[in-house]
């Protein structure tokens, strides 16, 4: 993340993306597919470092192999294999949402993980319980522990879709889209980001 200045001098947190340029590697049509997408790729790939099937896939577009293949639908105009789509097919004032993989975390417990308060001294004479969930409600009766029961476990690395991110910002000569507030995952992470 980062900052900018709006005209009137406020300092607006932002989060600057890699938007382009993406390649249409395959179109898919009703008559064929049942549906129709256009299926983007983004980032070159070494050929050495893409399987047999890659590169099968990426010929027919002439392009070379892709690190990020994504489909999207409900995209206006006509494409064919071949064409590339820049960071222009977004407009300033607009909004988007961006999807990705957020930051994994490991294995969290209770405190951290859903924000329970622990026990912290208050009680019953803990002395080396501070952070323990507690009770977890099981007795004679019902004999188990409910499914869904909030407990420590792993946090984080799961999909994540920010939504109404306003887009301050088109560097079309970069590919650099501009938009307000943070995206899901780490530095250099992919996102996917939609209108």
């Amino acid at each position: 993340m980062t900052s900018i200045f709006d005209e009137n001098g406020k300092n607006i947190p932002c989060t600057v993306i890699e938007a382009g340029p993406c390649v249409v590697t395959q179109v898919r049509t009703k008559e064929v597919d049942g549906y129709e997408a256009l299926q983007l790729g983004f980032d070159d790939k070494a050929e050495k470092r893409a399987n047999k099937a890659e590169l099968g896939h990426v010929k027919k577009a002439g392009v070379s192999p892709k690190k990020k293949v994504v489909e999207f639908q409900g995209f206006e105009g006509e494409y064919k294999l071949g064409d590339t789509l820049t960071v222009e097919e977004f407009v300033e004032g607009e909004f988007v949402d961006v999807s990705g993989t957020s930051k994994g975390k490991g294995f969290q417990g209770v405190v951290k993980r859903h924000g329970f308060a622990g026990v912290g001294q208050s009680t019953h004479g803990q002395h080396n319980r501070l952070r323990a969930p507690g009770s977890i409600g099981a007795a004679s009766y019902p004999s188990r522990v409910f499914k869904g029961m909030r407990m420590a476990g792993q946090m984080g690395a799961e999909k994540v879709t920010v939504q109404n991110l306003r887009v301050l910002k088109v560097v079309p000569e970069k590919n650099l889209l501009v938009v307000k507030g943070c995206v899901p995952g780490h530095k250099n992470a992919y996102v996917i980001v939609r209108k």
